[in-house]
């Protein structure tokens, strides 16, 4: 039953998996590396950042010693195909629309499922910083040879890639606003709030849920905060200017219970309109955020997102105005909300239920509202004496040319406090490969003074030899858990699966492929059954409601596919 889940999902959904793993060299720029004091991990937490690899003056990693200074933990030059480099991402969205999918008796597009929003979606373990910076943590387990089963592909090489395969975790945190090293005051914010109100809002579980999280908002904010309030349908209104919220609540809470759903859905018109009041509102030394809440179908005005945000990109470079995505309805447009917060400096998240609204509105409301790093980026360097193979488990649309690492005018990600980034990587260890064999380093600019500021781990051979299920830390397993359900959801080959090519024949080895010509399977993937017990099993285990949220799901597709 476990392989015809499997193959089912494979068939019934066409597009197949890609592991990416970037190519290129590294920065151009030195900055100063910031440790962490050992005392800084908590109980059970994984150990803070360790010193960075330097950087030589032409951008490329030093392979001399002497280059980085007193005290650094490792030293090499990487060859070619042995770097990886991304923006961060903080996006939800993707796991969550997926779960209100499945449980409405469908499974979800596989163009609508992302492996790192499905990553990020759970609580991790990683020691916070004792700063407004990151903290950089390191850890991984090796996975079963050729899947639990240990069968093989029907062309052999699943089998043969699982047998040395490890997963490698980069885990990365911001300093919640307040934690055991005290509190930080987040900065006052200026949100302008768009909100769909055209026709298809008029389900049940949009606009109704969208007028509850913005009253949940609202008293929530702080009197120092400031609110505009703009719908669009077919055209763009301000229903509310930029307003302190000091005083003026009620005058708020009934502009919000106003919102009636109309006509058609024009994006551009409402984000167009929105900027403009952002701009006009714009507060100097506040976090300046326009909030769009919509289901995304755009089908009036420009639809394309490129086009979208050319329309805004001045206010958008020119004040620092961030766009946050909160997506509703049973229908809705992933790939154009994505894009948006992408190339609006941003993020996004999707609600379905009130108790998601107040987690997005209460609970994170410091990390969807503050910020705590622009333009964060991530940078692998893995030891090719001691790497022979490495797959970064997808941002596939996030990835950044390695030479441009430390090029601060290339976009990376916001990020707010409290939030966690986690990156998973399946690893193929060389033969013999001992001490050091990954370097792992972010790079972001404070959001106030626009300083570079860098952080590094290294990772040792050793953390990437135990044995990921019932053994590793339960954190790692439950990352290794949602990144093999995607794989699934989105086609991926279970153990004895072969995968599907792509339409033209072609395959590119680094890009997580085969020789048959197919993207190559996640190394170690459970069966169907596998899967669902080791949900089980990490539901009690970590008696965390998410996990035991993420088991039911995996329960509900197994029963959608027979």
């Amino acid at each position: 039953m476990g392989r015809a889940w499997l193959t089912g999902i494979a068939g019934m959904l066409t597009v197949p998996l890609l592991l990416t793993g970037c190519t290129g060299s590294g920065g151009d720029e030195r900055t100063t590396q910031r440790a962490l004091e050992d005392g800084a991990a908590g109980e059970g937490a994984l150990p803070p950042a360790g010193p960075a690899p330097s950087a030589a003056p032409d951008g490329a990693y030093d392979a001399a010693p002497e280059a980085a200074g007193a005290g650094r933990a490792d030293a090499f030059a990487p060859e070619p195909d042995m770097v990886s480099t991304f923006a961060l991402d903080v996006d939800t969205a993707s796991y969550s629309y997926a779960r209100r999918t499945i449980g409405a008796g469908s499974l979800p597009q596989p163009d609508t499922v992302r492996h790192e929003e499905f990553i990020n979606s759970f609580r991790q373990d990683y020691a916070p910083p004792a700063d407004d910076g990151f903290s950089v943590s390191t850890d991984g387990a090796r996975v079963p040879a050729g899947g639990e089963t240990g069968e093989t592909g029907e062309a052999g090489e699943a089998g043969e890639a699982d047998g040395d395969w490890s997963l490698m975790r980069v885990g990365l945190s911001t300093r919640p606003e307040s934690n055991e090293y005290g509190t930080r005051k987040r900065r006052p914010a200026a949100l302008t709030f768009v909100v769909d109100v055209s026709g298809s809002m008029a389900e049940p579980g949009r606009l109704s849920l969208v007028r509850e999280a913005l009253h949940t908002a609202v008293d929530e904010l702080r009197d120092d905060d400031s609110l505009a309030l703009v719908a669009f349908s077919d055209v763009a209104r301000t229903v509310l200017p930029m307003t302190a919220v000091g005083g003026a609540e009620d005058r708020i809470h009934d502009a919000v219970e106003k919102l009636q759903p109309t006509d058609s859905t024009n994006v551009e018109a409402g984000l167009t309109r929105g900027y403009d009041e952002a701009v006009d509102g714009h507060r100097k030394g506040a976090t300046n955020r326009v909030v769009l809440l919509s289901d995304a179908l755009a089908n009036t005005g420009a639809t394309d997102a490129g086009t979208i945000l050319d329309r805004i990109a001045a206010g958008r470079e020119d004040y620092g105005i961030t766009l946050f995505g909160v997506g509703v309805g049973s229908e809705y447009g992933d790939a154009l909300m994505e894009r948006l917060t992408n190339e609006g400096d941003g993020h996004t998240t999707y609600v379905s239920e009130t108790a998601e609204a107040r987690e997005v509105f209460v609970e994170d409301l410091p990390r969807n509202v503050d910020l705590r790093a622009r333009d964060a980026k991530a940078q692998v360097v893995f030891d090719a004496d001691a790497v022979s193979d490495y797959r970064l488990i997808g941002y596939d649309n996030r990835q950044v040319a390695d030479e441009d690492f430390r090029n601060d005018a290339v976009d990376g990600g916001e990020v707010g406090p409290g939030h966690t980034v986690t990156a998973l990587y399946a690893v193929r260890l060389a033969e013999g490969a001992s001490g050091s064999v990954a370097t792992a380093t972010v790079r972001w600019l404070d959001p106030d003074t626009r300083a570079p500021h860098e952080e590094s781990r290294t990772v040792d051979a050793a953390a990437l030899t135990g044995d990921l299920w019932g053994a590793a830390p339960s954190r790692l397993q439950v990352t290794a858990l949602a990144a093999y359900f995607a794989d699934a959801l989105r086609g991926g080959s279970d153990a004895g699966t072969a995968p599907e090519p792509y339409a033209d024949g072609s395959a590119d080895g680094k890009e997580g492929s085969t020789t048959t010509g197919g993207p190559a399977p996640l190394p170690g993937a459970p069966t169907v059954g596998e899967l669902a017990g080791h949900a089980e099993d990490l539901a009690d285990e970590t008696e965390d409601p998410a996990v035991a949220d993420l088991a039911e799901t995996v329960r509900q597709a197994v029963e959608l596919t027979g």
